[in-house]
């Protein structure tokens, strides 16, 4: 019933609006943890599958290290991740806020025979899995290229069933077609987050000693950060489209992001997520590069060691501002629409106790889907033309700073 057609009380017998308070922070810090695990997983072995060409460029030498190191960092993120998820069951299980932790009910609830425990049972075993389907790679340098790509390639396919998991529907609801779209949608938010997120970690160990000798590092670097900003980009794709669609879905217009507690918190969110952005636009078009000519150029020297030492401080703090979205992200409860409207029906009733309506969810209209189909062209011919451009600097870099063909002697 629209609000029109209800009576005006007086302002004395109106409710209070309804709280919507932001959740405890203890539930919030363990959902962290799963994801951040979890992400951390699918992420080190998409980036080891993605280095592995360019660190063969670099040497064998250099192609064993890399893959161990990352190998090594997916085996502990699987082996916390599982144990993480097993925690926020056993919270759940417990009975939520200050009840402590049932370990055995949560246990017990794994495969259980329905899809609820299922799905749990798939969070907590499969990174454990995957982590020990990996522990050869991390543990025998020798291993042939073929068996470590399968490998990674099973370890990457245990952390992505996990981690979709955790989102996957346990009943149809608002129609099969509506299912589907928000369960393709959030797979894409998740996967793409993972690999970003797993990216920049493993990029950051790499950068550390050890990992990659000083005399390589122009011929590991310049590759493997180019491969990588393509499957960055396409995180960032993924990651933009399915959050339009989520903002389609529980906002009603930027004026619930400063009129709702959901919108405020999305909008901390969106800062913050903007943030990364920017750092990554900076990495992308000026430090990349800027070491890409250096090493085409074949400069070991200082203006090439402060490129590369420039390299893991971005990227630590782009991990720090991803981390950070993930922490916030737990804290986005309900939906701006209904706590609008919740809070201006509250100003319609005279009773405080009374359960207050919430709205049917959106219905897609055909300028709904214009709009969509017009926002994933716009968004793909972006993330094209920015690493189109960055590709042109990088080479009009390089060409600057090649060294000049040397003319063949002649006889005199």
């Amino acid at each position: 019933m629209p609000f029109s057609s209800l009576p005006a009380p007086s302002a004395s017998l109106a409710a209070a609006p309804p709280s919507t308070p932001l959740g405890p922070f203890e539930d919030s810090a363990l959902a962290w943890a799963g994801w951040t695990t979890v992400m951390s997983f699918v992420g080190l072995i998409a980036l080891a599958l993605l280095v592995a060409a360019p660190a063969r460029t670099a040497g064998a030498r250099i192609r064993v290290r890399v893959r161990s190191r990352l190998a090594a960092a997916s085996v502990a993120s699987g082996l916390l991740a599982g144990p993480a998820a097993w925690t926020a069951l056993a919270h759940e299980a417990a009975g939520g806020p200050g009840a402590g932790y049932d370990y055995a009910a949560a246990w017990d609830g794994l495969f259980d025979g329905t899809t609820s425990g299922l799905l749990s049972g798939l969070q907590v075993t499969l990174p454990v899995l995957g982590a020990i389907l990996l522990a050869p790679a991390a543990l025998r340098p020798t291993l042939g290229s073929r068996a470590g790509a399968t490998l990674l390639l099973a370890g990457l396919t245990t952390g992505l069933v996990a981690l979709g998991s955790a989102r996957f529907p346990t009943q149809v609801r608002n129609g099969l077609g509506r299912t589907v779209m928000e369960t393709v949608v959030w797979m894409l938010h998740l996967f793409g987050a993972a690999v970003w997120l797993g990216g920049l970690v493993g990029l950051l160990l790499l950068a550390l000693p050890g990992a990659v000798d000083p005399t390589a590092r122009a011929a590991f670097w310049g590759p493997a950060v180019r491969r990588f900003s393509v499957a960055a980009m396409a995180c960032v794709a993924a990651i933009t489209l399915s959050g339009l669609f989520l903002y389609w879905e529980h906002v009603d217009g930027l004026g619930q992001l400063v009129s709702t507690m959901y919108g405020r918190v999305l909008g901390v969110k969106i800062l913050v997520f903007g943030s990364v952005l920017a750092l990554g636009a900076f990495n992308q078009f000026w430090l990349h590069p800027r070491i890409e000519a250096l090493r085409v150029a074949g400069d070991p020297g200082r203006r090439a060691g402060i490129a590369l030492r420039r390299f893991p401080v971005v990227v630590a703090a782009e991990i720090v501002l991803v981390l950070l979205v993930l922490l916030i992200a737990p804290f986005l409860h309900g939906s701006a629409r209904n706590q609008a409207f919740q809070a201006e029906a509250a100003r319609h009733t005279a009773s405080a106790t009374a359960p207050l309506p919430k709205l049917p969810p959106k219905q897609a209209s055909a300028s709904t889907w214009g709009w969509g189909i017009s926002e994933t062209v716009s968004v793909a011919g972006v993330m094209a033309i920015c690493y189109r451009c960055s590709g042109r600097i990088a080479r009009r870099r390089t060409a600057d700073t090649a060294p000049a063909p040397v003319a063949p002697a002649t006889a005199g």
